[in-house]
Formats: C-alpha cells, structure tokens, sequence
C-alpha cells in the first residue's frame, strides 16, 4: 500500500522531551515517518529532521507512521549499541493508549497470535499460526461506552502492526486506522488512535532507571462529551 498524500505536519517540527549526551527522547507526530522511505517525496522523517540539528543523532527503533508518542534516538555509538541491545532483549518497558471500536467484553487480558506479512497486501500483517513469529501483547480497558473503548496495551514482542492486528482479532479496530479499520471504526477519527505514552530502560551510560511519559493528543469520547485522557495516567 503506497503512502497517499503525504503531508506530514511542519509544526512543531519535531519535540525534544529529554536530552542528555547519549540520547534524546521525542515525541513523533502522527503521520510523520520514523526513517525516510525509498521515494524521494517520502524523505521527511523524523529521523532526517533531527539529523538536521543533532547530526550524529541515530534510530534505534520505531513507531508506524500514523502513531505518535515516544521514541529515543541515541546521539553516540555506544549509546547507540546499549539501547538497541535492551530493545533487542527486551529490558525496555513501553506502554500505549489506543481508543478502539465497540465496548471490549473483558477488562483485561492478554493476546498471543503469531503475525506474519501478509505479502500480497503489504504493509499489512496478519496472524498466521503456522508461520507467523510470536507476538504477545497485554491490554487493560480504562473507559469504555457502547462506541468505543479506551485501552491501555502493553507490548511484550515488538512486531510490525502488532497492536493494530491484535485488536483487529478481539473484533475491536483501532479507530481511524486506515489498514485494519472497517469504514464506521475508521470515520470515527481522522487519524490513527494509538499513541506511545511511556517508555523505560536504563541509561546507556549510568544504568540508572529512566521513565518517559507522553500524554495522548486524543480524548476518550464519553456521551457525547471528551475525557481528559490525562487521567489515565495516575496509577
């Protein structure tokens, strides 16, 4: 699926929420990408913007395009080396808000279905129990109401979609999703209702203990009238 229209937003150009020698922490917008894509009208990044004015600044990991929230590029190699190591065993911790389709029947629960590509669709993914690679995600329901849910998901596996798919298998798209959503779940919102509000690991150079979070620039819609998703972030 080509990337129609893209116009990601020029403003702000890109957040820095934490900064140090070894990394910098941001907050992506939706619908910008996280590295530049192979056509030259898809070089704007997030990558390259900050580049521009940390040019030593690398990615060690990413978010889809229509998601926003966290991400942390490292401004050195061995900072570089230390973050990728903890995202590739996974010792970091990262949670998500995402407003979904329908009122979920359990507040709480685990999904585990292997997903694959689904290679004649592609970006899509889908589950495929025989050759699919394990993914695993946790969720917990903070609202909810007969249109829609808000959602707390917690990825353990880090697969492409994983959280958009998993969601699409319990039978509740993500809103505004323009891959998985059916036509009510995706006019619910003008974009992609997943956002990446915390992130933890330790620091690459101290191994102190480090806590991100990043409120959502979405609501929860409760008859007819917005919640502050901010509230969701007391525990």
């Amino acid at each position: 699926m080509a990337i129609l229209n893209y116009s990601p937003t020029r403003y702000p150009y890109f957040t820095v929420l934490y900064q140090d020698e070894d990394m910098l922490v941001l907050n992506k917008p939706s619908g910008l990408l996280s590295v530049p894509g192979k056509a030259l009208e898809h070089k704007d990044s997030l990558q390259l913007r900050v580049q521009l004015v940390y040019p030593t600044a690398t990615i060690v990991h990413r978010l889809d395009m229509a998601t926003s929230g966290l991400m942390v590029m490292a401004l050195n190699m061995d900072a570089h080396r230390a973050i990728s190591k903890a995202f590739e065993l996974r010792q970091t911790s990262k949670s998500y808000l995402a407003r979904v389709y329908g009122r979920l029947q359990q507040t709480a629960g685990s999904i585990e279905l292997p997903l694959i590509c689904d290679w004649p669709n592609r970006p899509k993914q889908m589950v495929d129990h025989e050759r699919g690679k394990h993914a695993l995600t946790h969720y917990h329901c903070l609202e909810s109401n007969d249109k829609e849910s808000l959602v707390e998901l917690t990825p353990v596996t880090g697969r492409s979609h994983q959280l958009r798919v998993h969601m699409l298998s319990l039978g509740h798209p993500i809103l505004g999703d323009r891959l998985y959503a059916h036509d009510e779940a995706l006019g619910a919102a003008s974009r992609l209702q997943l956002h990446a509000k915390s992130l933890s690991f330790a620091h690459p150079s101290t191994d102190q203990p480090m806590h991100f979070k990043c409120p959502a620039p979405f609501s929860f819609k409760c008859q007819g009238l917005e919640t502050d998703n901010n509230l969701t972030e007391q525990k």
